[in-house]
């Protein structure tokens, strides 16, 4: 261990809080404040505070294990290694290459998930990868790509929150989910901004809110056109930012028209004077916002939800603006960065297309390979995970958790358990792990170095704080060793700093070009936004030279990142969720996080602090729907929807709507929240609809 105080980030949420890592009394480390950051400024919330608790050996693998009649156990790396080869080679030489699946996860940093997309097409020659962070943001993705040409959470620093006029927050309870960004939220109702939250339920966020709408879960559609009608009809629109800088107005504005107000109440339930009043809150400052997160994005038509509020931003001229736009508030602390580089089933690094043949070529070249050899696009999260143990007989899993973290996830858990073979690469025995035929323990953030990429686009540098147990080794070295076995001996380094050196050269001249970036540069700007491409004058690693493109915090201020340099408005109409209430399931369930626990619990539900905080699921439910079902507060109940039941305590809380109850999805067992919930498939961006499905609720005797 370092005697000093070693700066680094947190390894949990989008955020990315910067903190220090310094030796404690006990030979551990403990979490000081790092003020420095802009995005924290010191300030953490009880998970990174506690985050060092994760790196014990009273909690964390350190030894591989392997399945041995029926049971894992503790093996040599050389044994599980050469478990985890045979089984990867078997599958392909009886099955073909597609028959290999590769898993990755939104935590990986930049370097590991660029590598192992690498891994899947070079060495095993599968399409067949994709990650976790599809169910993050991918349909802020593809609706940002549609409008901008480019994809990038924030296309501006946190930091401009607060001098904007108005901010809408779409489906996001930032106050538990990444609480110390609320602080900019505060400064800006100090500074005269206004906040309007748009939640199902009232939580801490929401009682934050100048204006807080309640939608039913799965409206958020109709309820942005809606806003946009109005928008017309009461002569708000910047018509001449509409002629300069946009395409397609015509057609979204005749969509828009067709969701006039009252239509609209019906749909929504939100009372026609709150429509009102959000569009002249909006309209009348100068500047102004949208912000969504998971609420509006995990639906069957997340896509479209997302492209009806940017319309809104872009016809009132609230888009490549100095303190306007539209951002997505992206989840996992590298959800960014881990599709940019390849782990995704269509992209390549930089975030290049896959069916791109000058993408393909590029990126065959750094990676010295024929292009033709290259696989092409493979199905997305929840489809891949659908295929195991049928077109799928292998799995290679590196950081996640889909038995509990996968919509539908006890067919989820059946597909996984009937692989040939699964091999699981993680920090703790995961539910996921459990099932494996090896497990390897891997190093994390504090262990290792690496970067990530924030909500805000900004590269980051997580610095190596202290040396991990013995008997654990980094994922580069895991891909490596995997490598050499299946014939690649080439290509898979196992420094982070030498495969951050590759990727720069793979990403550049792509949309997320971070070829003028270094880790030097990382280390003493305190990260660098991307597209930072390299230039005649970028430093190098060995010779530094006079100016670097010096990155680029706020995207679109020119010209967006299309063909002709416009914005696209795109038509959309509201549609019906893929699971409407009837009869039988007369209630709708909508489920997110608690302040104190992280995704899947993996991790998080191994600290006692936070476990004290936050022991268990529950289903928050309005009194009179508790008064139908005889339940009081704490009592049992069951929540069924059409794929399972799960059973928790009663939370009773007017701050939730009556037609819809609430629950975390941190837990496994009885009370796994996504035991229910529907994998219905957005069409462009292949989300699941995690935010919405038809339920009945019942009390338990």
């Amino acid at each position: 261990m370092q005697n000093s105080a070693t700066p680094t980030h947190c390894p949990y949420c989008a955020l990315q809080c910067g903190m220090n890592l310094t030796p404690a009394p006990d030979g551990g480390v403990e979490v000081t404040e790092r003020a420095d950051f802009p995005v924290n400024r010191g300030a953490l919330c009880g998970k990174g505070r506690t985050a060092p608790q994760v790196l014990s050996s009273r909690v964390r693998l350190t030894s591989p294990l392997v399945r041995s009649e029926g049971k894992l156990v503790p093996a040599t790396w050389d044994e599980a290694l050469d478990r985890i080869a045979e089984g990867l080679r078997r599958t392909r030489t009886e099955h073909g290459p597609d028959a290999c699946g590769v898993f990755g996860g939104g935590g990986l940093t930049n370097e590991k998930a660029y590598t192992l997309g690498k891994f899947a097409r070079v060495v095993l020659g599968t399409s067949q990868i994709d990650y976790n962070g599809r169910f993050c943001m991918s349909s802020a993705a593809a609706g940002g790509i549609k409008a901008f040409g480019l994809d990038r959470g924030l296309p501006f620093p946190l930091e401009d929150i607060p001098k904007t006029g108005c901010v809408i927050l779409v489906g996001s309870n930032l106050a538990e989910t990444m609480p110390p960004s609320l602080r900019f939220f505060n400064e800006l109702k100090e500074n005269g901004g206004t906040l309007i939250v748009i939640d199902p339920r009232r939580t801490k966020t929401a009682e934050q809110a100048d204006l807080h709408l309640m939608p039913r879960p799965g409206t958020d559609l109709a309820l942005a056109l809606g806003l946009l009608h109005l928008v017309v009809a009461e002569g708000r629109v910047d018509e001449e930012y509409v002629d300069e800088r946009t395409a397609g107005w015509e057609d979204a504005r005749a969509a828009a028209m067709a969701h006039w107000p009252e239509y609209v109440e019906r749909i929504t339930g939100v009372p026609v004077p709150q429509l009102r009043e959000t569009v002249r809150m909006f309209c009348e400052p100068e500047s102004a916002m949208v912000l969504t997160a998971r609420g509006p994005e995990q639906q069957s038509k997340g896509t479209d939800t997302v492209g009806a509020w940017i319309n809104l931003c872009l016809a009132t001229g609230r888009a490549g603006r100095p303190y306007s736009g539209y951002g997505c508030l992206t989840g996992q602390g590298n959800g960014q960065g881990g599709r940019e580089h390849g782990q995704k089933a269509d992209q390549l690094p930089g975030y290049r297309k896959l069916d791109d043949p000058a993408a393909r070529r590029h990126v065959a070249e750094v990676w010295g390979v024929d292009p033709d050899s290259l696989p092409g696009p493979g199905r997305s999260a929840y489809e891949l995970l659908d295929a195991l143990g049928g077109d799928i007989k292998s799995l290679l899993l590196m950081a996640s958790n889909p038995v509990v973290s996968a919509p539908r996830a006890a067919h989820i858990e059946e597909r996984i358990k009937s692989l040939d073979f699964l091999a699981v690469c993680d920090v703790v025995l995961s539910e996921t792990a459990e099932l494996a035929d090896v497990v390897l323990p891997v190093t994390q953030w504090a262990e290792e170095t690496g970067t990530t990429t924030n909500l805000e686009g900004r590269v980051l540098l997580r610095r190596q704080a202290i040396t991990p147990p013995e008997g654990v080794r980094s994922d580069l070295e895991v891909m490596h060793e995997l490598a050499d076995r299946l014939g690649v001996e080439k290509g898979f380094p196992t420094d982070p700093e030498e495969v951050f050196e590759e990727l720069r050269r793979a990403s550049a001249g792509g949309p997320a070009d971070y070829s003028g970036i270094t880790y030097r540069r990382l280390a003493e700007e305190n990260g660098v936004f991307w597209p930072c491409p390299a230039g005649a004058s970028t430093e190098t690693s060995g010779s530094p030279t006079a100016e670097p493109h010096p990155g680029t915090p706020r995207l679109f201020l020119d010209r967006f990142a299309t063909a002709d340099g416009r914005a696209n408005f795109v038509p959309v109409s509201h549609r019906a969720a893929a699971e409407e209430p009837d009869e039988e399931y007369p209630v709708l369930l909508t489920t997110g996080r608690v302040v104190a626990q992280y995704q899947s619990g993996a991790q998080t539900r191994r600290v006692a602090e936070l476990n004290a905080a936050a022991p268990g699921p529950f289903v928050e439910l309005h009194p009179r729907l508790a008064a139908r079902l005889g339940a009081a507060e704490g009592d049992p109940v069951a929540v069924v929807s059409r794929r399972g039941r799960a059973v928790a305590p009663a939370r009773i809380t007017t701050g939730i709507r009556p037609d819809t109850v609430f629950m975390p999805f941190h837990w496994p067992g009885e009370g796994r929240a996504n035991t229910l919930t529907n994998p219905a498939l957005d069409p462009t961006s292949r989300m699941p609809e995690f935010k919405t499905c038809a339920v009945r609720v019942e009390a338990v005797k």
